[in-house]
This record gives structure tokens, sequence and C-alpha cells, in this order.
């Protein structure tokens, strides 16, 4: 495998790091083109979690997947989250789609996946691709950046309905765009086909999130499958006990664990594999 550390330059000319990890190819294999899995962690926009982040690409690397591990602004970074965070994940896949023959990629088998807050930004990116507003302001085609498919996990999608009240010292970092602050807002029919998973009793990213968002993909008719468990609270990244952290034993679910499988029947039900 090899593993690099890159700088890109997205849309609006700030620079972010991605983290990739990509297959070795076998000379003595009929030589396959792979899907690539964008990973874009959460952390309540405070941090990026090391729990959904490496763990996350690797499992995608042992299904045969090419993966990246993308870093996005936060809270105390330079000005505001938006619409940086977004850019950076269409500046990701543009990337990719250039560079695939580089990589052994197929340009047309690209997935973000985004949890909790990374999942807000996964589901705003979609919204920017499509929207003709964001392709004038930073130049780019949709058909460059828009990823083919998306699976958000316990994602936040509207910023206000999360469990807890945002620190007075981070709301001037809230976009104010009513479709960047409720992502749901933004879905239309040009959305990638999208694989949600959440846990019911989640306390810190209300499962009306989701709930919302799966109402706007209907409305839309965009191609959905979902997967509510009853129990997992929040933050579970693949509910495998060697992603659980000291004191948090409900991190390891093997209930919960399934959505990772489910979601590798799905896309390769999507694929045609």
């Amino acid at each position: 495998m090899k593993i690099e550390n890159l700088t890109l330059t997205n849309f609006n000319q700030r620079e972010f790091k991605i983290h990739t990890y990509v297959l070795d190819q076998n000379p003595e294999l009929v030589e396959q083109k792979r899907p690539l899995a964008i990973v874009v962690p959460g952390g309540s926009f405070e941090h990026l979690s090391q729990r959904e982040s490496e763990p996350v690409a690797l499992a995608f690397n042992n299904e045969g997947f090419n993966s990246v591990v993308m870093e996005y602004n936060l809270v105390h970074d330079e000005g505001k989250i938006y619409p940086d965070a977004g850019l950076d994940v269409l500046t990701t896949v543009k990337y990719f789609r250039d560079h695939a023959a580089e990589y052994h990629l197929d340009p047309e088998k690209i997935l973000t996946i985004g949890f909790s807050a990374g999942g807000h930004v996964a589901s705003v990116a979609n919204n920017m691709a499509v929207n003709e507003k964001y392709q004038t302001k930073y130049g780019f085609s949709k058909k460059d950046v828009l990823p083919n498919k998306s699976i958000l996990g316990y994602p936040l999608i509207n910023i206000e309905k999360i469990g807890f009240p945002v620190p007075e010292d981070q709301k001037d970092k809230m976009p104010e765009e009513k479709d960047i602050l409720d992502s749901a807002l933004g879905v239309t029919r040009e959305t990638p086909d999208t694989f949600i998973f959440q846990a019911w009793d989640d306390p810190v990213v209300l499962i009306g999130n989701s709930i919302e968002y799966i109402g706007a993909l209907n409305k839309n008719k965009v191609p959905t499958e979902v997967h509510l468990f009853n129990h997992g609270y929040h933050g579970f990244s693949l509910a495998r006990h060697n992603v659980q952290t000291k004191g948090r034993e409900w991190q390891e679910n093997p209930h919960a664990a399934h959505w990772f499988n489910l979601a590798m029947e799905w896309l390769k039900s999507e694929w045609g594999e």
C-alpha cells in the first residue's frame, strides 16, 4: 500500500490536507480500476475524529477500494467553516477524477462517506456541486466535482437539530445560508444515491436530522437506503472493538456494526458487481 500526505488548494484558494491509502497493483492480475472512498470524519467541527478516519479508510481498502481521509477547516481555524469545507470535498473529487489513471481509479465510482459533522460537510458539498450559484462563483463543473454515491453516518444535517447549544464563541463560525445551515434544503434529484445509518437513541445529533434528510431524498426521488439502529448512541464509527476508546464500551456494538457490510452490499447492487 502507498500512503501519501498531500496538500490541495480548493476552489476558494484555501489549502487543506488529504491522506491517501492506495492499494498496490498486482502485475500478475488483470488490472482493474478501483472505486475510491473519500472519508470525511466528524468531531463537532472542533477536531477530526481519528476513529472515523484511518480505520474507516483501511476498512474500505479491505473491500478493494482506494481511500483518502480528507481534512477540513474547523472552528479554531481562520475564517468560517463554510463554504470552504464543502469546497474541500469538491476539490478532492475533482483531483482524483483528474488523476484517475495515476491512482488506478474508476472516475465514475467515487464515494464520499461523512460521519456526524463530516456528514454535514459531505451533504453540503453535494448541494454545492449541483447549485449554479456555487458553480458560477467558484468556477467548477458539476461533472467534475459531484461524487457518484454518498454514505452518511449519524449525519448532522440541520445545525439547529443538535442535542446541545452551540457555544457562544463558535456561533460566528456557523453558516448563514439556509441551504448550508440545513443541508436537507439543498437536496435535488441530482443528489447522489445515498446510504444513511444512525442510532435511534443518538443524543448528540438528534434522529430528526436523518429523518429530515430522508424526507428530502424521498421528495426528490433520490434512490436511498436507510438503517436506523435501536441502540448505538453517537460516534460509534465501525462499532468494532478496535475502534473503541477507554471507558466507552458502548462503542463496540455488533448490531450497529452491520452498517458496513450492508453498505458494501448496497454499493455492489448499485454498481452491478
